[in-house]
């Protein structure tokens, strides 16, 4: 439990970058059937974890979420907005706005399913009030709901989380009509085409001829309707650590595909 006496059912991983990035369909039942809110965490970006809820974990288990929180943080933006490390605890209001691209394809991406997200500024010591309001302006420009979580300074109630709790339980009063973002009729090699254009934002995909053999492999044995798994950098959009913010005009490398047919789904390894 947590210091607030919340039920919590801990899991390490299976990391989203490499794996699909959520807890277990037991531990969702289970919390399902203790509580009136469960909150999963399909973490490593919305692009990497909430992607793989969606398209595969919520089919399987029949868990489409109610309401979806995308975390933020003033910090991470302004990487994305291209900020050295080492001045990332500077006020940088010009190198926030730039990084909110990245906070912006997220919630749009997940509008493509049916969701509008709620987001949480995860606050540091080192975010200033100008750089807290000003983020919280552009998500009302925006038209999103947004709140700051200063669970870890104050708690989660109060001051630390009433707010965002609120803005939840609102959230979740409202119809949703999730969906998938492919078929899973489509073949192997055009879910990966939809996942890396749709939610990264690249051109196109470019198979391996080892990834190119493994596809044919796919299809012989029948694997075709199982869903992907991307295997992918954390940092960024791309298959690139190094691309921030929403890059635009890239290609992914899928270098190989592994059939995992235990759990149901086809991993795709994208870059390094």
């Amino acid at each position: 439990q947590t210091l607030e006496n919340t039920p919590a059912i801990i899991h390490g991983g299976p990391f989203a970058n490499i794996a699909h990035g959520c807890n277990s369909v037991i531990a969702t039942t289970l919390g399902r059937n203790l509580a009136d809110v469960v909150v999963t965490e399909a973490g490593f970006g919305a692009d990497l974890g909430a992607e793989k809820y969606l398209d595969i974990k919520s089919r399987v288990a029949d868990v489409a979420p109610d309401a979806v929180v995308v975390v933020a943080t003033v910090r991470a933006l302004k990487m994305h907005g291209g900020v050295p490390r080492e001045r990332l605890d500077e006020p940088n209001l010009t190198g926030l706005e730039a990084g909110t691209a990245n906070l912006q394809r997220h919630v749009r991406n997940l509008g493509k399913f049916g969701l509008s997200p709620v987001v949480a500024i995860n606050r540091f010591t080192t975010d200033t009030a100008e750089e807290i309001d000003w983020l919280l302006q552009w998500c009302a420009r925006e038209g999103v709901e947004a709140a700051v979580a200063d669970v870890w300074a104050q708690g989660g109630g109060g001051p630390g989380g009433d707010d965002l709790a609120a803005k939840v339980l609102s959230a979740l009063k409202k119809p949703v009509d999730v969906r998938p973002l492919y078929p899973l009729q489509m073949s192997v090699e055009d879910k990966i085409r939809t996942v890396v254009r749709e939610i990264y934002g690249a051109d196109d995909v470019e198979f391996s001829v080892p990834a190119l053999r493994r596809l044919e492999e796919i299809k012989a044995n029948g694997w075709e309707n199982f869903p992907v798994c991307m295997a992918k950098t954390q940092y960024s959009f791309s298959d690139d650590a190094a691309k921030l913010g929403a890059p635009e005009g890239f290609t992914v490398h899928v270098r190989d595909l592994v059939p995992k047919t235990g759990a149901g789904f086809i991993v795709a390894l994208t870059g390094a």
